[in-house]
């Protein structure tokens, strides 16, 4: 199994924002930060919102935020609303199956049963988990005072 550059993405996303809680952060820190595109950013971003893991708020001061405590958002959620879109095998998506062995094959309950697992594991690892206490991780990404900003072009926004 292979994550997407978008869920990888997400997820440093989410980091950043917890690791700056209580402050709304631009995608341009973000994307300096995490060696990202803004562009592409901008994409995670919208569907990190639509989800209801981040806030958005437009504007001179605008930009993002956690849209719930970092207990509450689970790895597990944040992979499934990234990768569940695409199947996980072609016989995962009975549209465009054409396997001819669908109707006898056990390797897709076995691959069915490692995906349940896979995520029940991440269901049981919080936002909160990552970050607190890993000094390492809140050293790269804590945006502190005194520290120059990236230079952010055009209007805040998210």
């Amino acid at each position: 199994m292979r994550l997407t550059t978008r869920t990888n993405l997400a997820m440093r996303t989410l980091m950043f924002c917890a690791v700056n809680d209580g402050r709304v952060v631009r995608k341009c820190e973000i994307a300096e930060v995490c060696n990202a595109s803004e562009n592409h950013l901008a994409q995670v971003v919208n569907t990190l919102a639509q989800k209801g893991f981040v806030e958005t708020q437009r504007g001179r001061s605008g930009g993002l935020r956690l849209a719930r405590p970092a207990t509450e958002i689970t790895v597990g959620a944040v992979l499934r609303a990234f990768e569940t879109g695409m199947p996980f095998a072609e016989c995962f998506h009975a549209a465009t199956n054409t396997c001819p062995l669908i109707g006898t094959c056990r390797f897709r309950d076995a691959l069915e049963a490692a995906l349940e697992a896979f995520y029940g594991a991440l269901d049981k690892v919080n936002l909160s988990d990552l970050v607190a206490e890993n000094h390492g991780l809140i050293h790269i990404l804590k945006l502190v005072e005194g520290r120059p900003l990236p230079a952010c072009d055009g209007p805040a926004g998210a």
